[in-house]
């Protein structure tokens, strides 16, 4: 939504494509009915020249939009944006194309879930899956529920959780929020909007009396037809279990688990942006990725928390529209001079001033100023968080032999385990050569519905590190969401309309 309103305020024309029925996307889930929430929602909807598609799917991206989506005095020519609407399991979706001149991905992320005894039972999900219910169906997932992971986002889940009548029995971290206190001085700097939102979570969970406790973790569901009861264990700092420190929660009808998250990378893999640190879209100063006219916000770049993407989303928002062209915007020559030391003020800004045009109007200036300083301090601030809540490699001590790793092809640890000893038997030495290739030959783990989305990460790391797939090549899908053999058969595709989660496009109009 900011990268739409800062490139419609810039003049651009706006398609934002979202696969949510209602506007916000995770952040500012709207209930299924009542009117909108929230002075941004309500902006997105009402703006003139922002135009929102709900309901929609990307499933391919491609260079070429026409000599249409071409910026004046620029020979490239755009994207084609190939979009599904309608339920992903419905038939009969609606197919179309979007002819765009720029592409702002805004692809989200999902959560990370580790895999441990019994996590397959029902009533075993992810806090986003508790949290998107929670606040999307005013819906718990139980009457009686365990929350259980790393990081600051159990928080939330668990407030949310509260709200809507749950009893949250506990929150179980496994990592210690006393990591922190390396640095007082970053995190009193640079979060200072999030500390006391999360000591606003905090005293929630006080007043309702839930025990909130470190280096302890949900290592074991139990039930028969859905969970009844989980086993939690006290950890090490590496998280393996402390010998004798189990004890089991009885009358659990939920349990919410949540280890990080994972980037959406498949569309801007699609559209050939580099990666960095072999894990995140690599962004400039505008948010601009290695493409040119591709910009990226988000938790694509990196996992910070949704103030900081909306400062990334408003940077390239800006970028994006004066990309697409000036349109009704007006450019005013030497504009760029009205803000003295802007280049001295804080990182990147010299590249925000320069980036894009030798002449930048002063009120661009101002607000990608603004932004950027945001970004700067948002991005130290998701470092800090990164550091002090690591995902450490001691969770495969929970698994036992008939844990399930890969949950859509059914293989089992001691399968996978089995595969990783026949290969260094075979002189092979791990998976240096050839990957996971190997383990999924074996195994077919990773080859199920999700293609690895949920399995991947987990069973590389149990394969060793040299079966850490590199998400240039894993993650790069031609067809980037399930698409019926149907649809894409379809003829006569209408040559206007939706596109992807939550990506800002702006847009120029194909003639008829």
């Amino acid at each position: 939504m900011a990268a739409a309103l800062a490139a419609a305020g810039a003049g651009a024309r706006v398609v934002l494509v979202d696969d949510g029925e209602r506007p916000g996307g995770q952040f500012h889930r709207q209930a299924p009915d009542g009117p909108a929430r929230g002075a941004a929602v309500r902006a997105v909807q009402e703006h003139p020249r922002v135009e929102w598609l709900p309901g929609c799917t990307v499933w391919a991206l491609e260079p070429g939009g026409g000599h249409q989506a071409a910026p004046p005095g620029r020979t490239d020519a755009g994207w084609t944006v190939h979009v599904l609407q309608g339920p992903a399991d419905a038939p009969g979706r609606t197919a179309h194309t979007l002819r765009a001149a720029a592409l702002v991905l805004c692809t989200g992320a999902y959560d990370r879930a580790l895999p441990f005894p019994g996590w397959d039972l029902p009533g075993v999900v992810t806090a986003g899956a508790a949290q998107a219910l929670a606040k999307g169906q005013r819906t718990a997932v139980g009457r009686r529920v365990v929350v259980s992971g790393t990081g600051p986002f159990l928080l939330p889940v668990a407030s949310s959780l509260l709200t809507v009548g749950a009893r949250v029995l506990g929150v179980y971290e496994a990592g210690s929020p006393a990591a922190w206190l390396r640095a007082p001085v970053a995190a009193l700097r640079d979060g200072h909007g999030k500390l006391p939102e999360l000591l606003a979570y905090a005293a929630g969970l006080a007043r309702h009396r839930v025990p909130y406790r470190t280096r302890r973790a949900v290592v074991a569901a139990h039930g028969r037809d859905r969970v009844e009861a989980v086993t939690v264990a006290r950890l090490t700092p590496d998280w393996r279990i402390v010998p004798g420190t189990g004890h089991r929660v009885e009358g659990v009808d939920a349990v919410c688990v949540g280890h990080g998250f994972t980037p959406q990378l498949e569309l801007a893999l699609a559209a050939g942006c580099t990666l960095r640190d072999g894990a995140w879209v690599a962004v400039g100063a505008w948010q601009q990725t290695s493409v040119p006219g591709v910009y990226a916000a988000g938790e694509p770049t990196g996992i910070g928390g949704a103030a900081l993407a909306a400062a990334e989303g408003e940077l390239a928002g800006l970028a994006a529209a004066r990309w697409a062209g000036p349109g009704e915007a007006d450019v005013v020559p030497g504009a760029a001079d009205a803000v003295p030391g802007v280049a001295d003020v804080v990182p990147g800004v010299a590249d925000v001033v320069s980036g894009v045009a030798e002449r930048v109007p002063a009120d661009v200036v101002t607000r990608a100023l603004a932004a950027r300083r945001r970004v700067v301090a948002g991005r130290r601030f998701a470092r800090l968080l990164a550091e002090a809540h690591p995902v450490r490699d001691g969770w495969h001590t929970w698994l036992g032999e008939d844990t399930l790793v890969c949950r859509c092809e059914e293989v089992p640890y001691g399968v996978l385990r089995t595969a990783v000893g026949q290969r260094a038997g075979d002189g092979g030495g791990g998976a240096a050569a050839d990957g996971m290739c190997t383990f999924k030959l074996a195994t077919r783990v990773g080859l199920g519905p999700c293609q690895g989305r949920i399995c991947a990460r987990n069973a590389a790391g149990l394969c060793g590190p040299d079966a850490l797939p590199d998400p240039q090549t894993a993650d790069r899908r031609p067809i980037a969401q399930p698409v019926r053999l149907a649809d894409l058969a379809a003829p006569g595709l209408p040559t206007r309309s939706p596109g992807t989660s939550g990506a800002a496009v702006p847009y120029r109009e194909d003639p008829p």
